[in-house]
């Protein structure tokens, strides 16, 4: 048999499965969006607080990469009603105020941010069980410092042990010192500290952020009495907490201003910072470093040529906090995380 000739009409082309609309990078402006806020976020669920309804809401494609966290003043488009079973779509995220960031350790250039826009941060560590630790509140105060808020030192667990140590070291830094034991006789509302706490907070974004055990929970149970967060205790053998909160979430404070309830950390990574933050967090230390010091101060030790034990003399005061920069970068300079 001859070979079959071919010709065009042999030729079988698969049909395109996509649409014959063009593509444009235009994406649409949505000047209908209305204004919220991000209070809570859970796999890919953000549930957002506006005006007149909290609603659930997934990110629109039009976000792209742009992660969202707590406190992001967000643009929504759908349904707002917050109505159960209801989904909106977060089309836009305005620029931050402020954002708290944290890295897994000082070697890690992957930044996460844990918090937008909020005022403060609210360093809550334990005196005793599990035992304080000046590092991880050193590195917080220059992370708070880094995002360009105020800081608040919060010792909890007053009645197991004193607090004079820790407010001789960190408030010659001009760092608020609160002392509170919720779990005395009288509970919460007869605690002088308590009651100072929840006033620092009105009209404020807070944060806090610490240890697993340290009372963070705790402190927003007595604060927010139907937030219902779980708490744990601390392992006798490890001295550390375990995990009570495993997601963080921002609540309003019947008595004035907000609250963000972050999961215990067991690092705080400040690979994000510039080396030049860490001694800024400490503006007197920082303008005395500037007068006296080299060009160049690494700032390691008087026998390196740093000039900061000079003008700490005999200040106990001056020496701690000079002592506090030098932990930090002793610790950044180790890949150490506290």
């Amino acid at each position: 048999m001859p070979a079959r000739e071919y010709d065009e009409s042999d030729a079988r082309v698969r049909p395109s499965r996509r649409g014959s609309r063009p593509r444009t990078k235009i994406r649409p402006a949505h000047d209908q969006a209305l204004p919220g806020t991000v209070v809570a976020v859970d796999r890919g669920r953000y549930t957002v607080e506006m005006d007149d309804a909290t609603v659930t809401a997934v990110k629109a494609r039009e976000l792209g990469r742009r992660g969202l966290v707590i406190g992001d003043a967000v643009g929504v488009v759908g349904d707002t009603s917050g109505r159960p079973d209801t989904l909106a779509r977060i089309v836009r995220r305005e620029e931050r105020r402020t954002a708290l960031r944290r890295t897994a350790d000082d070697t890690d250039a992957t930044e996460r941010v844990v918090v937008a826009n909020a005022d403060q941060l609210a360093i809550v560590t334990a005196l005793a069980d599990p035992e304080p630790n000046p590092r991880m509140i050193d590195r917080c105060l220059v992370a708070a410092f880094d995002a360009g808020m105020t800081a608040l030192l919060v010792l909890t667990k007053a009645d197991l042990a004193s607090a004079d140590a820790l407010r001789a070291a960190y408030e010659p830094l001009g760092v608020a010192v609160i002392e509170t034991s919720v779990k005395r006789e009288g509970g919460p509302e007869a605690d002088p500290g308590f009651a100072r706490f929840r006033g620092a907070l009105d009209g404020l974004t807070t944060v806090l952020v610490g240890y697993s055990g340290v009372g963070k929970s705790t402190l927003v149970n007595a604060l927010v009495p139907d937030a219902d967060r779980a708490v744990g205790g601390v392992n006798d053998v490890t001295g550390r907490g375990r995990h009570t909160s495993t997601s963080a979430i921002r609540y309003a404070v019947p008595d004035g201003g907000w609250i963000v309830d972050t999961p215990g950390v067991r690092s705080f990574g400040l690979a994000h910072v510039d080396l030049e933050h860490f001694i800024l967090a400490f503006p007197d230390v920082a303008e005395a470093a500037l007068e006296r010091c080299p060009r160049g101060c690494l700032h390691e030790s008087a026998a390196a040529g740093c000039e900061l034990d000079a003008w700490a003399g005999e200040d106990a005061a001056r020496h701690a906090r000079v002592d506090s920069i030098r932990r930090l970068l002793a610790s950044r300079a180790a890949g150490e995380t506290y």
